[in-house]
């Protein structure tokens, strides 16, 4: 069956939008040809800094022919209603159209409109052009006189159909003041010249010998494993940067992997600058020697063949890394010079956000609110508002304004060398983390108590101002916080009950969901055990996990069946009788062995898990509920609740609702599946 090609030629894509817009453009494509009755066998899109290409494989010749019924107004219509049918269908009388019967409808008109296919060249040459014009890129841009917008400048469309053994057909359109063809370009120095492509298969092979990689991912794998026999030659091991190497992917077309080094004196700085340095300023990888430090080289990925074996470029690069490592040297210097709390003042001038103040102000809040939570996590209150007073100090430092992922990080180096205590100058850097799910969390008090305080500021500031999330819209990254928060709790097993608004707590129930769901919970468990006041996070994991627990045991297991049955029986006779059962029973109302036997058994565990779960013995709890399982089985094998008795039938429900009211003491058994 034929295949398409199609290749957007351009001036340089910008790596970050790379992937993305090959995804964007195989989405677009392939939902349009199902949209037009193409159905195809497979679809694979590529990208390079100059391109972008479509390979969409077993592709049929034309649409095919379809039938559609569209339904009429009833026999007997006003004439009105007829001509509207008969326009919409496409008919010039009522003889084209049939008559069926619903038996409550009754006759009623109906037109079978036949479709004729349409050749995929012809549907391909409206689709296309559409697609280019409707691109879904991030930033785009115009350029000559056309109205047309593209990420760069388009320079040439390749776009072919037809099948292996016959000559392709080009596809027929244009785009601003592109049109379609069949000729593509190689590597923009190494193989300049104009290349006919037929198919996919010929122009993959025709862009090798150009020398240009088309699949990024191949890159990548290029520059890794290049990188890593350099590196090895050498006895040193690159730092693995996925993020780098998919830019880096996204710079070259032809990767050619060399190595520079530095001035080993520049080693003195903080590893994290050096490495954020040539990163950010080069795009190179740093290396570590065999004892794990950072050894004074790098490594760079070319995008041309060196006549000279890379000399040139890698002086070149060498040259640049030292002026910007002597920079960060000015900085570093001028930064420990003076201790970090200098640079407070300097936060009065700068907004933390227009409705909240500056972010001296936050510190402020921070600083109370951090000697707040120190007396709950067992940290030195005065330690922890030191630590909060000093939290944002490097913001107003030179190597955070000049690389401000360096945050925090910088201010644990720079209190560390001005003397600040160890939990101190490592509360600088971790206030900050999780930073996300698999981030490590604080597990020193002081790091603790304002890592906490930092994000229930930062939580219930933006509550206040009604600046909350919105679907995927969370510019202020409160998601992050509430997960940080609730991590943080659970990771260092803290009892530290929430005291914030209902919206804001339910906030925390949703993240915390979303993280026992992802760690395997069952959802039905944890909607279980959270109630809408539910504030102790800690708390509820851990009665999520005891349930857990319980539910995959077998009496677990016939303990519910036997919950489900008594709560089913209780809605019933509530409903039925307009009343609620209480759970007080009369000892001298129970008739027979089984139900003393249960009532006993309730009185007893509810006294027993009470004092479980006021200890916060969960496992304990579930324990004391699943040595019910007995009583319960022997209760509905024996007795009848709906008694002819109504004193025995009352007495028997209530027996019931306080079996349900000491299940409840630790769960929800209402919401659990099964």
């Amino acid at each position: 069956m034929p295949e398409l090609l199609l290749e957007l030629f351009s001036e340089e894509i910008p790596a970050r939008l790379q992937r993305r817009a090959a995804e964007d453009l195989k989405k677009a494509v392939t939902n349009a040809l199902v949209d037009a009755g193409l159905v195809y066998e497979g679809a694979k899109a590529f990208v390079t800094p100059r391109r972008l290409a479509l390979t969409v494989t077993g592709l049929p010749a034309r649409s095919p022919d379809t039938r559609e019924e569209k339904k009429g107004p009833k026999v007997g219509a006003p004439q009105q209603a007829i001509d509207g049918f008969l326009r919409a269908a496409g008919l010039t009388s009522l003889d084209q159209a049939k008559i069926e019967s619903d038996p409550k409808k009754g006759d009623f008109y109906v037109a079978q409109i036949d479709k004729p296919g349409a050749d995929a060249v012809s549907l391909l040459s409206t689709i296309l052009p559409k697609m280019l014009t409707e691109f879904p890129w991030a930033k785009s841009m115009r350029w000559g006189s056309g109205s047309f917008a593209w990420v760069r400048p388009l320079r040439a469309i390749t776009a072919t159909f037809g099948s292996e053994n016959e000559d392709p057909v080009v596809i027929p359109f244009q785009s601003n003041e592109v049109t379609s063809g069949q000729t593509t370009f190689g590597h923009r120095f190494l193989a300049p010249e104009a290349i006919t492509v037929r198919r996919f298969d010929d122009y993959v092979s025709a862009l090798e010998r150009a020398k240009v990689v088309l699949d990024i991912d191949r890159r990548k794998d290029i520059i890794r494993v290049d990188a890593e026999n350099l590196a090895f030659a050498q006895g040193l091991t690159v730092i693995a940067d996925e993020g780098l190497l998919e830019e880096v992917a996204g710079l070259v077309e032809w990767p050619v992997v060399m190595m520079g080094s530095f001035d080993p004196s520049f080693l003195r700085l903080p590893e994290e600058v050096i490495i954020a340095t040539i990163r950010a300023n080069q795009k190179c990888f740093c290396l570590r020697d065999a004892e794990g430090k950072l050894a004074p080289k790098f490594i760079i990925t070319a995008n041309t063949i060196a006549t000279d074996g890379g000399a040139v470029i890698t002086a070149g690069n060498e040259r640049v890394i030292r002026a910007r490592l002597s920079d960060a040297v000015f900085f570093y210097d001028g930064d420990l010079s003076l201790p970090l709390e200098h640079g407070l003042p300097k936060l009065e001038d700068t907004v933390f956000h227009a409705k909240l103040g500056s972010q001296f102000a936050r510190v402020e809040r921070l600083v109370k609110l951090a000697g707040e939570i120190a007396l709950v996590v067992g940290a030195d209150p005065e330690r922890a508002k030191r630590a909060a007073m000093l939290a944002k100090a490097d913001l107003t430092t030179g190597m955070v304004g000049e690389f401000p992922e360096l945050q925090g990080l910088m201010g644990r180096y720079y209190a560390s060398a001005q003397g600040e205590p160890a939990d101190i100058a490592t509360s600088m850097e971790m206030h900050y983390k999780p930073l996300g799910p698999t981030d490590k969390v604080p597990t020193e008090p002081v790091s603790i108590a304002v890592a906490l305080a930092d994000k229930l500021d930062l939580l219930t500031g933006f509550w206040a101002i009604d600046e909350k999330p919105t679907g995927s819209r969370d510019p202020f990254a409160l998601r992050r916080a509430a997960l940080g928060v609730i991590r943080i709790l659970i990771d260092n097993g803290i009892r530290m009950p929430l005291k914030v608004e209902a919206d804001l707590l339910a906030f925390f129930h949703d993240r915390l969901k979303v993280m026992l769901r992802d760690a395997g919970a069952r959802h039905d468990l944890v909607d279980a055990v959270i109630a809408a006041d539910s504030n102790d996070m800690l708390q509820i994991s851990q009665r999520a996990e005891a349930l857990s627990a319980l539910l995959s045991s077998e009496d677990g297991k016939n303990l519910l069946a036997g919950y489900k049955r008594a709560a089913n029986i209780l809605a019933a006779e509530e409903k039925k009788d307009g009343r609620t059962y209480d759970g007080a029973v009369a000892q001298g109302a129970l008739v027979l062995p089984e139900e003393t036997a249960l009532a006993f058994a309730v009185d007893a565990v509810n006294a027993a898990v009470t004092k479980h779960v006021a200890a916060d013995e969960y496992q304990g709890a579930m324990a004391e509920l699943a040595s019910l399982r007995a009583p319960v089985d022997a209760f509905f094998t024996a007795v009848l609740v709906n008694d002819d008795n109504a004193a025995i039938r009352a007495n028997r429900l209530n027996l019931l609702a306080r079996l349900r009211d000491t299940m409840h003491l630790v769960a929800d058994f209402s919401k659990v599946a099964g």
